[in-house]
């Protein structure tokens, strides 16, 4: 592509210095980019890298004078450059309509210009909404339903009577409408409850790769709209995700917990089943939520240890400010007696 950096300004809504008649024919990081490539700067840490680099061209929050070429000034460069890397990013490749050696059932119901691989597979009364891409290995299960422009990445299982929305990407490996885990115990026999409920995906949702989303017991798992979940996750039955939250890699979430709206949750954390997450919290990396969660709190941090003493050490983590206090008190204390000691 050869776009003018005018016509960049234009789609981020910046203001141009310099030579705005330039053509920009691609987009790279400083230290990497070439002659023909914009880049951005948004962060001081990397003020070296100007006097460096090679860009044609820059995005930035101010003016630069370290830099001598022209510049686009954005009130947020990091948004600037997914919105410019968006027009130099190639499209999704399509398969020319339905391959013959894909299965697809009589009796399901396909849009407008459907894009299905080799080797994918689409039940009976499934419904595939217009612009959908199915790569290879898809398998679409009986009454699923999938809403249009969504894209579907190889060997992807979305089960049986699942719901997704338009707009949705999902990664490659990844499986939806499994069986939640769910048993009861007879004795020392583990009886499987059975799981009879569907999972819901909404509208302009992305779900990484190799993540599994389970079907819920009953009623339904729900993943809201605008979520982005990284590879590797886990999802439990019955778990409802509010909109726009995001799930950062080997996170694992547990049965019918309820996530909140706008949620940051690290990697590799674990919650337990049935809490209750609020809207807008933070949750570090490695951090074991095993209590709900107000809205807006931050929380971070877990350590394993034998469950009684993890017990006595957590009540007593929460009272070590006042116990600080104390022990300085007790040390000024100190030091006044030893004073008067000396003095006598």
């Amino acid at each position: 592509m050869r776009i003018s950096l005018s016509q960049i300004a234009q789609a981020v809504g910046g203001e141009t210095i310099g030579d705005d008649s330039v053509i920009i024919t691609g987009i790279n990081s400083l230290d990497a980019a070439g002659p023909g490539d914009i880049s951005f700067f948004a962060d001081r840490r990397y003020k070296e890298g100007l006097k460096k680099t090679r860009a044609l061209a820059l995005m930035v929050p101010e003016e630069s004078r370290i830099f001598n070429g022209p510049q686009v000034v954005v009130s947020d460069p990091r948004l600037a450059y997914v919105r410019v890397a968006g027009l130099f990013a190639a499209a999704v490749p399509e398969y020319p309509g339905i391959s013959k050696k894909a299965v697809v059932s009589d009796t399901s119901h396909i849009g407008k210009n459907v894009s299905i691989y080799p080797m994918a597979y689409v039940g009976e009364e499934a419904v595939l909404g217009d612009n959908v891409i199915l790569f290879p290995g898809v398998f679409i299960g009986d009454s699923v339903r999938v809403g249009s422009r969504t894209v579907v990445f190889p060997n992807v299982s979305i089960l049986k009577d699942c719901i997704i929305g338009n707009d949705v990407t999902i990664q490659a490996g990844t499986v939806i409408g499994s069986d939640g885990y769910g048993y009861v115990r007879d004795g020392s026999v583990s009886v499987k409850i059975p799981q009879l409920g569907i999972v819901q995906i909404d509208d302009h949702v992305e779900i990484g790769a190799n993540n599994c989303i389970d079907r819920a017991a009953l009623g339904k798992t729900w993943i809201g709209q605008g979520v982005k979940t990284d590879n590797l996750v886990h999802i439990g039955h019955n778990v409802v995700i509010g909109e726009n939250t995001l799930v950062v890699a080997q996170v694992g979430v547990s049965g019918s917990t309820r996530i909140g709206r706008d949620v940051i949750i690290g990697g590799q954390v674990g919650i337990i089943d049935h809490l209750e997450i609020g809207d807008g919290v933070m949750i570090g990396p490695q951090t074991g939520v095993t209590k709900d969660i107000p809205q807006g709190e931050v929380v971070m941090g877990y350590t394993q240890m034998p469950l009684r003493l993890f017990l006595k050490t957590t009540s007593l983590v929460r009272r070590l400010p006042e116990f600080n206090m104390r022990l300085r008190d007790l040390e000024k204390k100190i030091a006044a007696l030893e004073n008067q000691s000396q003095k006598e």
